[in-house]
């Protein structure tokens, strides 16, 4: 039994012991659960959001699999700062980070509600000092173009939290460990990403051919994807220092990161499964993990 499980099978505690002090009245309110799964999706192209094809037809297959939340947490890669934040408003904007897209594309609203009380919760959780309630960012693309295919009548909660861009890969880890309390609550967590992403190799000839990689990306999918089946994450921590392949699937961490929040939600007898894992246009990687 790892720990997270002692802390929920000891004083009717659905709490690891290092984050009990942290948790508010808001999650206190919320009926207490077995653990949500988690996820880790990986988004690709903002036209995922309106086109019909495999990848959103995973996401929507995954979706049946998971109990309905009651808000999620989602941890993007398109919001990268410095230090953590979390949104705060009650009802955030859809975000349209991207450009040279279709019109089609910036019409799309996703109008989920927000969660101000999550968000002071979820603040609370990040280790050594609590993140920033923000009151202007809003849904980007990382998490509105996958959560529309998860939930379309957008009548789920939402809160982002975004990637501190200054800590290592080890306090994305950890942070995943401290949020794991927010599972036993109905909180699903979203981590929202790719991780294969390296744009400026990216063969656009080839984007419509399936499961199409360069060898360097598929040596880096599959390295990956032995971790996660050994439940080896030290070396996913370290990923810089994994050899070439991995060094070109993970050029700047923006897109990486999010699922060592994932990882580090997983507990030592829950099951990790792998959708959508295939490659996209050489040198990109659709792979995401459900988690519980």
């Amino acid at each position: 039994m790892d720990r997270r499980d002692f802390g929920i099978k000891t004083a009717g505690a659905a709490l690891s012991i290092g984050s009990l002090n942290q948790l508010d009245a808001f999650a206190q309110d919320l009926p207490l659960s077995e653990p949500m799964p988690a996820l880790f999706l990986g988004h690709g192209s903002p036209m995922n959001a309106i086109e019909e094809n495999r990848f959103v037809q995973g996401f929507r297959a995954i979706e049946k699999t998971v109990p309905k939340p009651k808000a999620v947490l989602c941890i993007s890669a398109h919001w990268f700062t410095r230090g953590t934040k979390v949104t705060a408003m009650k009802q955030p904007k859809t975000i349209h980070d991207f450009g040279g897209f279709p019109q089609a594309l910036f019409d799309v609203q996703y109008p989920a509600p927000g969660s101000p009380e999550l968000a002071a919760t979820a603040a609370r959780l990040v280790p050594e000092h609590p993140a920033a309630l923000d009151q202007s960012w809003g849904l980007d693309h990382g998490a509105w173009s996958v959560l529309k295919h998860l939930y379309p009548a957008a009548d789920i909660p939402v809160v982002q939290m975004s990637v501190d861009r200054t800590r290592p890969a080890s306090f994305h880890l950890e942070l995943g460990r401290q949020l794991d309390v927010l599972r036993h609550r109905g909180i699903l967590i979203v981590g929202s990403g790719n991780i294969v992403h390296n744009l400026g190799l990216v063969d656009g000839r080839n984007l419509d051919k399936p499961n199409y990689g360069f060898d360097w990306a598929v040596e880096a999918q599959n390295f990956v994807n032995q971790q996660l089946a050994k439940g080896d994450y030290a070396p996913l921590v370290d990923y810089a220092k994994q050899g070439r392949p991995m060094q070109l699937a993970v050029p700047t961490p923006e897109h990486y990161l999010p699922l060592l929040y994932v990882l580090g939600l997983k507990h030592n007898k829950e099951q990790l499964k792998l959708f959508n894992n295939e490659m996209l246009g050489g040198s990109l990687s659709m792979t995401s993990v459900r988690l519980g």
